[in-house]
């Protein structure tokens, strides 16, 4: 599913995690990343994931859940799998005491936007997503003079 989400997103060069890896940081010794799965009740089968990771908030004083990433297939999208996988993390957020659930969303995923605005949920509008990667990250994480 994480390929096929990286489809959709017309980003499918970018999704270069392997199971080994994904495998470590949900269940290694120090796990980094927590997931749910969307079950089909008619036929067992997983339609939809959401992957998060915890933040943390210096303004309130507490962690908070960062979506990473939501994903329905499409056949099994308007069956209530993506808001059952959003209602389960606000319920951990209202359980643990966290005060935020958050996560991004492309511009043009006007259906996604849709069903998050539907939900209650409200774009943060003055902040803009940043990113170091590959070749920039390096030089930027290089000790000065190697």
């Amino acid at each position: 599913m994480v390929r096929e989400l990286a489809e959709y997103e017309k980003e499918p060069h970018e999704a270069r995690a392997t199971q080994e890896q994904l495998h470590d940081a949900l269940f290694g010794e120090r796990p980094a990343a927590y997931a749910h799965i969307a079950v089909d009740d008619a036929t067992g089968r997983a339609v939809g994931f959401a992957l998060w990771f915890l933040n943390f908030s210096t303004w309130r004083g507490v962690h908070g859940i960062y979506l990473e990433d939501l994903y329905v297939r499409p056949e099994a999208r308007g069956g209530g799998h993506g808001k059952a996988l959003l209602r389960e993390l606000a319920r951990i957020c209202v359980e643990r005491g966290y005060e935020r659930l958050e996560w991004s969303v492309l511009d043009w995923n006007a259906p996604s936007i849709a069903f998050y605005e539907a939900l209650g949920a409200r774009p943060q509008d003055g902040w803009t997503v940043y990113r170091l990667t590959d070749g920039a990250l390096g030089e930027l994480g290089r000790k000065p003079g190697a």
